[in-house]
């Protein structure tokens, strides 16, 4: 028999808004979680890039299985109504600017009075405090001011942008683990708290390899490394040509190195005190990717990556957008599924990446149109009659 999913019985009051916050209550909600998704007039700004083309796919695909409901928090009404919520909730997460809250008069402190046992979770730029708090933050900014875009490009080029939303995505899920461990606290004391996460901090770490080099040049600014090993430690690490596009190729350790020569035919230099450890073959870099590029320019992406999985050599091929979507081991898994979505037709939603033994994944249900559950929100949860609802759909409230 199914166990339920972990978050079942927990309910989020969600003022996500873009990537960050809509992606940890995703999370939340794909975990069993109730997530009411509380929008103003017109709908959160990720919802009105549908204008653009395909850009109603991001909202799609991170507000599945949510509860679609609308509130109007500049207005005193819509203001009660938030703390009724948050009495009979378990979570709030938001993401708006630092302070955006507290001025609406809704922010931590003075939640907490409202439900001692809430934990609210809250998604910034830069945090709550120290002298970047007030800075403008999107993905695009935070990727400047943490470095990534520094270490992003080739050497001899300008920097670029991350091709994915890391900052974002990185900060959501920071968020989804600051809440979980709120929330295991609070099965301890009975008390809620507090979960701020930095975009900028949540996507530190991953400039490991990066900081490594920075390091070990005593201070100095290392140049980009391309597709290279970011502290430019590993060879060979790179992406080599095909006759069809390109192949990733890492060796991580000796036994991948020569596994790599064996299907290469290229055994004899085994014994090449050029590449006899990894620092003779970083010291050898460009020796390197010139050797493994012209035995990769000799085949297609497939024959190779089947040649060299026989050899057990870490690779993968390059593979554009329409190869992952329609990614067989992906649709296999449940992780990727084609829904016929009620607004934006025939599209390709993801379920969350956290697996549960014992609990089946649930159904992906799509996203909706602004408002879509008021009546069930306000009526069956809150308790609110027809003629309130009306009196507040009068009073521009929802």
């Amino acid at each position: 028999m199914s166990r339920p999913l972990p978050l079942a019985g927990v309910t989020v009051v969600d003022l996500g808004q873009i990537y960050n916050g809509p992606y940890c209550s995703f999370m939340l909600a794909m975990a069993g979680a109730r997530v009411i998704k509380i929008e103003a007039k017109g709908g959160e700004h990720l919802r009105k890039r549908s204008v653009v083309g395909g850009a109603a796919l991001p909202f799609a695909m991170l507000n599945s299985n949510k509860t679609f409901a609308t509130l109007n928090l500049k207005s005193e009404r819509g203001r009660e109504l938030f703390k009724t919520m948050v009495s009979r909730a378990d979570v709030v997460v938001e993401n708006f600017a630092p302070g955006a809250m507290d001025r609406l008069g809704l922010g931590y402190e003075a939640m907490r009075q409202v439900n001692p046992r809430l934990v609210y979770g809250a998604g910034s730029g830069y945090g709550r405090s120290g002298p970047n708090r007030n800075y403008p933050a999107m993905d695009l900014t935070v990727q400047a001011m943490a470095g990534i875009m520094s270490v992003t490009g080739f050497p001899d080029r300008p920097p670029v942008k991350a091709g994915p939303a890391l900052c974002d995505f990185f900060g959501g899920t920071h968020l989804y683990a600051g809440i979980m461990t709120a929330l295991f606290e609070r099965e301890r004391t009975g008390l809620g708290r507090l979960v701020e996460v930095s975009m900028q901090e949540a996507v530190y770490a991953s400039l490991a390899s990066n900081l490594g080099l920075h390091y070990g040049s005593q201070g100095s600014v290392p140049a980009r490394t391309g597709n290279r090993h970011g502290g430019l430690a590993e060879a060979p690490y790179n992406v080599y040509p095909t006759t069809d596009g390109h192949i990733a190729i890492i060796c991580v350790g000796e036994s991948h190195w020569k596994s790599l020569l064996t299907a290469m035919k290229h055994e004899h230099l085994l014994t090449d005190a050029r590449y006899a450890d990894l620092k003779s073959r970083v010291e050898h870099m460009d020796e390197i990717d010139e050797l493994v590029g012209g035995f990769t320019s000799g085949h297609s992406k497939q024959t190779l990556f089947n040649l060299l999985m026989e050899h057990r050599v870490p690779c993968a091929p390059v593979r554009n957008l329409d190869e992952v979507v329609n990614d067989v081991h992906m649709h296999d898994r449940g992780a990727l599924e084609w829904v016929d979505h009620p607004m934006y037709g025939r599209v390709c939603l993801m379920r969350s990446p956290l697996r549960f033994e014992g609990s089946q994944a649930l159904p992906i249900k799509p996203s909706g149109e602004i408002g879509r559950d008021n009546q069930e929100v306000y009526g069956q949860w809150l308790g609110l009659s027809d003629a309130q609802l009306q009196q507040l759909i009068d009073q521009e409230v929802i």
